[in-house]
């Protein structure tokens, strides 16, 4: 599953770069060049959605909840040259959850709180982040329920390609890190670390 996300990047990324320069030679439209390439690109405020899927497994237990993931994200840009400076937070809800034996574990919710730096070319965006990541883990056994809201970190990689003014889409991969805390029904300090990947749309106000 790795390879699979890692090589899902390189696809996209060199597509979105090879639209920007088959653009070029071509000769796009000079008022889609500017909008594209205006100097303040990726620079300012910016609010969107997302839908993903997240696969990963609880600590100390045989569970490895996988479903998928939407929501929303905002951030805010800054940009120096062909340097890109930010920083975003998103709130996600999740279908992922798995069953084994009389334990059942589910990831209702999560979110993050995020850092980002990229390099701009033309109008794509490459970025690495990362911060914060918090969020819900609940155990159900025998017909009992228990939920602990854990913190933890996340890191991640990503590209963003603007396709009109004030458009942009983006694909990411996130690694997130949800805390062990002691759970009374499993007896055991149980935690959830997942892969998530992720497409979302953002408009740039």
């Amino acid at each position: 599953m790795g390879r699979f996300v890692w090589g899902a990047l390189a696809l996209i990324a060199a597509g979105w770069t090879t639209s920007a320069r088959a653009a070029d030679l071509y000769g796009a439209p000079n008022t889609i060049k500017q909008s594209l390439l205006r100097h303040d690109s990726w620079a300012g405020p910016y609010l969107g959605g997302n839908l993903g899927y997240a696969w990963g497994s609880v600590a100390n237990n045989p569970t490895k909840p996988s479903g998928f993931v939407g929501g929303v994200q905002a951030g805010y840009n800054w940009r120096n040259g062909t340097w890109v400076l930010g920083i975003e937070g998103d709130i996600q809800a999740t279908g992922a959850e798995d069953t084994f034996a009389p334990w059942k574990f589910s990831n209702p919710w999560f979110g993050t709180v995020r850092g980002r730096a990229g390099f701009a070319f033309n109008n794509v965006l490459f970025f690495g982040t990362g911060g914060l990541a918090f969020g819900e883990l609940r155990a159900t056994t025998f017909g009992l329920t228990e939920s602990h809201t854990n913190a933890g970190w996340t890191l991640g990689v990503g590209a963003e390609m603007e396709f009109a003014e004030n458009w942009s889409a983006k694909v990411e991969y996130l690694y997130v890190d949800l805390a062990n805390s002691n759970f009374v029904i499993t007896g055991a300090s149980n935690g959830y670390r997942f892969g998530l990947i992720r497409a979302g749309v953002n408009y740039h106000f």
